[in-house]
């Protein structure tokens, strides 16, 4: 059975400054993963993390950047799996920004994946995505000199 994972956040932060929190490698890095993205459509790039063997994770995510709309729509496939060159989850995620009043609805959703296969793999993201967004991301928009990284 196919699923998704499904969140959608309200931010007091206007597209330009969400948009930048996404496609910007630096920022990308202190809220979510290290990485070497670039929002370029075509361009290749991968996330970087600790390895998670019960997800059958070695800790890279391959990915390429799908579609950009500058301030509105972001999709990138994401794939892991537990060894270089064997992907056990193949999906799609996407970012859509929705200028609200002062503010920007975020939403994401994360498809293309599979249960029960990727059930493990489904819950951590799921929790993953609303800590990295809806907590590590908000935090540095509103300070962004607490959240600076050493990478």
């Amino acid at each position: 059975m196919q699923t998704e994972i499904r969140h959608t956040w309200f931010l007091d932060h206007s597209p330009a400054t969400v948009w930048e929190h996404l496609t910007n490698s630096e920022l990308l890095s202190q809220w979510l993963m290290a990485n070497d993205f670039r929002p370029v459509a075509g361009h290749h790039f991968m996330f970087r993390a600790g390895p998670v063997p019960k997800m059958d994770f070695d800790g890279n995510i391959y990915c390429q950047v799908l579609e950009i709309q500058p301030l509105k729509k972001l999709s990138y496939s994401w794939k892991f799996g537990p060894e270089p060159g064997k992907i056990v989850l193949d999906s799609l995620v996407t970012w859509t920004l929705t200028a609200r009043g002062q503010g920007t609805e975020l939403s994401l959703v994360h498809s293309g994946l599979q249960e029960p296969e990727h059930a493990i793999a489904i819950q951590g993201m799921r929790e993953g995505w609303d800590k990295n967004v809806g907590t590590r991301m908000v935090q540095l928009m509103i300070n962004p000199k607490i959240h600076e990284t050493n990478s």
